[in-house]
């Protein structure tokens, strides 16, 4: 077991230091132990860090608990993933707001090349039902990842089907591994395990609070290419799902309903809003996403800039590893925010550079 894993449990419970703190703290001290072994000082000039959460890391003792929570995932097998791991999700990484770290039991592969969510209500209409079931039977790519919540109704439709159908599938969970909700999924969730898994953020002993589903939900989001929402109302948490997809860039389906139908009212608004596309099968999804043509390889090239200055070109350099969120450049360039800001405005107006939802940067 990763000798630094006690260190990156701890720090997913200090007070006041959530994800994006944890990220520019890994850039900072390039790992875990590193960071509570700090000097108070040190983490105050943090920029993004600051005395409050300075303090609040150097007065953390829950350490047993820490502990306690690594006898769990050692019992249970689970495999721990920090942000800084090779087999972290890489689609997650892309999201400004990542879990830093997540705990998974299964099989999967969470960076396969494909992985589609599905998202809906709670309580279904007999369409939405059939709906689910015809595009789980109609996708063609037996390679696809499915991911939905494990919640009832829609979540539930999907995590059977695409077992059914012989596609891995994974639940994202709003509670830690020692349990499931709704417990009428204990059967499902256990098939799962074998051909799919199970996924969350939250450690052990976390019940399934309403404040944990918005987390959750994120992930469903970000752990994607593309969200399919199948069945909504307006207010439903899968429209907050797929506001967290289009945030994260990712793309975002929706099928139709009729116009008085209170349950599909929810998709017919993305559409309308243009915040989903419209689609009616699993072709439809399939086109879209491009996965209906053969996979063309892919030619490696480097395009150089030469006439970049030195701040430009070292942000350059930083965005040809992956996209990056802004906060992430400071820490990584040491250079000043009005800095960072002039060399970002810049490489965009060159369109060397573009912005992505949440301050996330990337090479055109």
């Amino acid at each position: 077991m990763n000798n630094d894993l006690l260190y990156q449990v701890a720090l997913t419970q200090v007070q006041q230091i959530g994800d994006v703190h944890t990220r520019i703290l890994i850039n900072t001290f390039g790992e875990a132990a590193a960071i509570f072994k700090a000097p108070l000082k040190k983490l105050e000039t943090i920029e993004g860090i600051g005395r409050k959460r300075a303090q609040a890391i150097k007065s953390f003792h829950a350490f047993p608990d820490c502990e306690k929570e690594l006898a769990f995932i050692e019992k249970y097998k689970i495999r721990p993933l920090f942000i800084t791991d090779d087999n972290y999700p890489k689609r997650l990484l892309n999201c400004y707001d990542s879990p830093s770290l997540l705990y998974f039991r299964g099989t999967a592969n969470l960076n396969a090349a494909k992985i589609l969510s599905i998202v809906g209500t709670r309580s279904h209409s007999e369409y939405g039902k059939q709906v689910c079931e015809k595009l789980l039977a109609e996708l063609e790519a037996k390679d696809i990842l499915i991911v939905s919540g494990l919640a009832f109704g829609i979540d539930t439709i999907a995590h059977r089907n695409a077992l059914k159908n012989g596609f891995q599938t994974v639940g994202v969970l709003a509670h830690g591994l020692d349990r499931i909700y709704p417990s009428q999924n204990k059967f499902l969730a256990k098939q799962m395990l074998e051909y799919g898994g199970l996924l969350t953020d939250f450690k052990s002993e976390t019940n399934p609070d309403k404040q944990n589903f918005p987390k959750r939900n994120r992930i469903v989001a970000g752990l994607c290419d593309a969200l399919i929402v199948v069945e909504s109302s307006v207010k439903g948490g899968s429209i907050i799902t797929a506001e967290l997809a289009n945030s994260y860039n990712k793309d975002v389906m929706a099928y139709p309903g009729r116009s008085n139908d209170i349950k599909s009212e929810g998709c017919n608004f993305l559409i309308r809003k243009n915040k989903a596309s419209l689609v009616t099968s699993a072709a439809d999804i399939m086109e879209m996403m491009n996965w209906d043509q053969p996979v063309k390889p892919k030619v490696a090239q480097r395009e150089l800039f030469s006439d970049l200055n030195t701040e430009e070109q070292l942000i350059v350099n930083l965005l040809a590893i992956q996209p990056t969120h802004i906060d992430e450049l400071y820490v990584k360039t040491n250079l000043s925010s009005s800095t960072t800001a002039n060399a970002l405005l810049m490489l965009e107006m060159r369109n060397i550079i573009s912005a992505l939802p949440g301050k996330i940067y990337q090479l055109c």
